[in-house]
């Protein structure tokens, strides 16, 4: 499947938002997650099902001030 992660074209094999992150590395990861532009809390990921042309955003807090 085709998707846009951070702005970049990706081509994966998953379903949901929690493959995705897994695939990407970041599993334990504290990170905040959007799809097409909304909001997917933790919790749901793995229930969240991706479709091709999907637009990802995986963000890491930063620090600092």
């Amino acid at each position: 499947m085709r998707l846009q992660l951070n702005g970049e074209p990706i081509d994966v094999q998953v379903t949901t938002l929690a493959d995705l992150i897994t695939a990407e590395g970041l599993g334990d990861a504290k990170i905040a997650t959007a799809v097409n532009g909304v909001f997917v809390p933790a919790t749901v990921r793995a229930q969240h099902a991706l479709s091709t042309g999907d637009t990802v955003e995986i963000l890491a807090p930063m620090q600092g001030g």
